[in-house]
């Protein structure tokens, strides 16, 4: 199943079950889709409101994330073209939730940089949470996937050996366009990210190639932090970034960016200047 947060035009939220360009509003069960996922319910809801796709405007799949982590490095052709060492444990940063975007909203380059990049990743969006959960159970905690754009400005990212602050500009971390149950999305060794800018693809591999797989990852965020429901992992980029090319492929105003991934659909976003 696929699961969307929106809001209406008069600004309201809400989440639903979206069936091909047909939304089953799910709003009145609960706060929001975290809630639902929370509450171990959401397979189970049902509703006789619908709304067209077309007539809401998508929120990031998970507005309110308590947490959102990101895995740096996490297939050898990025590890390589970054000249990273191999390291025993994945490397583990964090961003803040309202740096998310949505799918169709504009990426807003700011105007302290234009070192603007792209990472396309998939997102793991936690539903049953943990502490010191093994990877043998990991893949029993994941509520669901989307398409993730780790959108970095690189020059804040590089003013010291610390990411945060290229990592957490607003709109820099587009999420969506919806939610994909893991039955659904089925067995994803195979399936590629694929990253294309203006139509051109910059980054296409298979999420198989993870140096550490999502189970890993999984069991060793939870073994430092509690996770919870509707926390999200964004678990790592292929090679092909903007910044490692010659000469660099910076994001510009008027750019679209586009993140595929077979069953998670295709994440779509402009550009746009501060």
């Amino acid at each position: 199943m696929k699961y969307v947060s929106f809001t209406l035009s008069d600004g309201s939220a809400g989440f639903g079950r979206l069936h091909g360009d047909t939304i089953e509003v799910l709003s009145s069960h609960a706060a929001d889709l975290k809630a639902a996922i929370d509450a171990g319910t959401l397979a189970t809801l049902s509703s006789e409101e619908q709304l067209a796709l077309d007539s809401v405007t998508l929120a990031p799949v998970i507005p309110n994330p308590g947490k959102v982590f990101c895995v740096g490095h996490n297939y050898e052709t990025h590890r390589q073209e970054t000249g990273r060492a191999a390291t025993e444990y994945p490397s583990i940063f964090v961003r803040f939730a309202d740096s998310l975007g949505a799918h169709n909203q504009p990426i807003v380059m700011p105007k302290v940089s234009t070192d603007l990049d792209y990472e396309g990743e998939l997102a793991v969006i936690i539903g049953k949470g943990g502490r010191y959960i093994s990877e043998e159970d990991a893949m029993s905690h994941v509520a669901g996937y989307a398409c993730f754009n780790d959108a970095s400005v690189r020059d804040w990212q590089w003013h010291s050996r610390q990411f945060t602050p290229g990592k957490n500009f607003p709109t820099t971390g587009p999420f969506g366009p919806f939610m994909v149950t893991p039955d659904e999305a089925g067995d994803l060794s195979e399936v590629n990210v694929t990253t294309k800018l203006n139509d051109q693809i910059v980054q296409q591999q298979p999420i198989g190639d993870m140096i550490f797989p999502i189970a890993t990852v999984i069991a060793y965020i939870s073994s430092f932090t509690p996770l919870k429901p509707g926390d999200v992992i964004a678990s790592g980029t292929p090679g092909g970034v903007g910044a490692k090319r010659t000469p660099p492929l910076w994001m510009k105003p008027g750019d679209t960016v586009t993140v595929e991934i077979g069953p998670m659909g295709t994440l779509s976003n402009t550009i746009v200047a501060e």
